[in-house]
């Protein structure tokens, strides 16, 4: 990689470093959707709840921020239309609409989208700039997650968020931590 390519300007995401072509576009939207897949499998049950813990959200995030806005869209609307046509990467090897868990994957998308806008602006670069878009993404997930894990199972709100929010706050809080550590540290060492 040349000094001039790895040299990030000002609205660039890490995946802008590599070098510019439709098959780099297409190889990041399959990686980021093959990514999301494969993070999906790690997958905890959490008693009292059809939702497990696994990997995808934050595999997620870190897609549409290392993508960008449009590449994240792309690669999770390729998870999810995947998903539902039957390849089964969805939390625990699952597929289809059915599960009422299907709901994170659509927030997800919304998610991807904002969190690489948000990339755009440089939200990636710094550790409390990285952790408020991971929350931000996070919580967009949960925006459309839980009252779609309320509708599938016809429980209350109140419910839905006992069993499809709660359980996961220090979990994701550890993602965003993570996060925290990872996308800054990435963009030092391209600046190298």
């Amino acid at each position: 990689m040349s000094t001039a390519t790895a040299i990030a300007r000002p609205g660039e995401v890490l995946a802008d470093l590599l070098p510019a072509s439709r098959v780099r576009d297409i190889a990041l939207v399959v990686g980021g959707a093959a990514l999301t897949g494969l993070a999906a499998q790690i997958s905890v049950p959490v008693p009292g709840s059809p939702v497990p813990v696994t990997g995808q959200t934050f595999a997620a995030l870190l897609v549409g921020t290392s993508l960008g806005a449009g590449r994240g869209l792309l690669a999770l609307a390729l998870y999810a239309l995947a998903g539902v046509a039957g390849v089964p990467w969805f939390a625990g090897g699952s597929s289809g609409v059915a599960a009422p868990s299907f709901g994170y994957i659509l927030g997800m998308l919304l998610a991807a989208t904002v969190v690489g806008a948000l990339a755009r602006r440089g939200a990636d670069r710094s550790m409390l700039r990285t952790a408020g878009a991971m929350l931000l993404g996070e919580a967009i997930i949960y925006a459309v997650g839980v009252p779609y894990l309320a509708l599938a199972t016809g429980c209350s709100a109140t419910a839905a968020i006992a069993a499809g929010l709660t359980p996961f706050l220090i979990g994701d809080a550890l993602k965003a931590a993570l996060a925290m550590g990872m996308l800054p540290a990435a963009w030092k060492l391209v600046r190298k």
